[in-house]
């Protein structure tokens, strides 16, 4: 008698715990974002800190990585979801037609980028021959491309050196180089020596070096969901730090970390960008019927890198832009 209760009792436990088993949902994959040591970035530490992703209810990993080639491998490989990145340099690194598309713009930089440049050259027109320090294959690259642009130069008519944004600052006050294309503190650095000074910065071209989340096309159509999520996220983090600012610094300084990671530092770069909260991406994408800004920005880039014989695949910019995530 006792057996047999023991076996129904075993049984019966066997059974619900299957029953358990089958019935409990398996727990969603995070959404993994690969982001750089870049102040343009700091909400989405600011979303993931605060909760603002799990409100949305996503989770999300964020994945540092400053090296481009190695970003656009990760996200190829599906190691990573979403990329933070720039919106002009990512056509060079497609592989196939419609691969990748812009789902949100972060920020677009403000005066925080620029070129800096020997006394003696006081146009663009006059960095015609001249050595310049800048990170080729980059946001920094492209913009120089489009300065050369107005002054009718092309990249052939100056002598390039391919050094990071820091380096490349370092390079021109070691006077190793007649120009550069960096950031801050270099931008400052320059302005304060007795033989450099600030050529032309960011604030004098908006709306060219803007940041995006990028996705591939494939994982816009599966995961709409979680894209949306982020989005909606990312939207509210920008909201937050308008209204508390010195303790989103904090938050962001210690997430993005690298040479961002002392808060003055941070507040400091912060002035230089400007952000691109729900209703400003709204104006920013437009519509695909009446797009704005920054399809003129994607067909700027694909110009550009193409006329360098960098483009790999038939870009088309429209394809680039998904309005859904912005306007919906």
């Amino acid at each position: 008698m006792n057996k047999r209760v023991n076996l129904v009792l075993a049984l019966a436990s066997s059974v619900a715990i299957a029953a358990v088993s089958v019935s409990a949902p398996a727990a969603a994959e995070p959404v993994r974002i690969s982001t750089a040591v870049w102040v343009g970035f700091g909400p989405l530490w600011l979303a993931r800190d605060l909760g603002f992703f799990k409100k949305h209810n996503v989770d999300v990993e964020l994945v540092v990585q400053d090296d481009m080639k190695e970003k656009f491998a990760q996200l190829n490989a599906g190691t990573t979801h979403m990329m933070a990145t720039s919106a002009g340099t990512s056509v060079i690194y497609m592989t196939k037609a419609n691969q990748y598309q812009y789902v949100i713009a972060t920020d677009d930089s403000n005066g925080g980028d620029g070129v800096v440049a020997a006394k003696g050259i006081a146009s663009l027109g006059d960095l015609k021959g001249k050595s310049i320090a800048l990170q080729q294959g980059t946001i920094s690259e492209f913009y120089l491309i489009s300065l050369l642009k107005q002054a009718g130069l092309k990249e052939s008519d100056v002598k390039l050196t391919d050094l990071k944004p820091d380096d490349a600052g370092k390079a021109f006050l070691d006077k190793k180089v007649d120009a550069a294309v960096t950031w801050e503190p270099w931008l400052s650095k320059a302005k304060a020596s007795d033989f450099g000074h600030l050529l032309i910065d960011s604030s004098a071209t908006p709306g060219l070096l803007s940041d995006v989340l990028l996705v591939s096309t494939e994982y816009a159509e599966k995961h709409p969901n979680e894209v949306k999520a982020v989005v909606a996220g990312w939207n509210d983090a920008v909201a937050y730090l308008a209204d508390h600012q010195q303790e989103a610094v904090e938050i962001m300084a210690k997430g993005v970390g690298g040479w961002l990671k002392d808060p003055k530092v941070f507040a400091e770069t912060l002035e230089g960008v400007k952000f691109y909260g729900g209703d400003d991406n709204k104006a920013f994408f437009g519509t695909k019927a009446k797009p704005g800004p920054l399809l003129q920005t994607v067909k700027e880039a694909v110009s550009a890198w193409s006329g360098l014989g960098k483009v790999q695949v038939k870009v088309v910019p429209e394809e680039l832009l998904n309005y859904s995530f912005v306007n919906g």
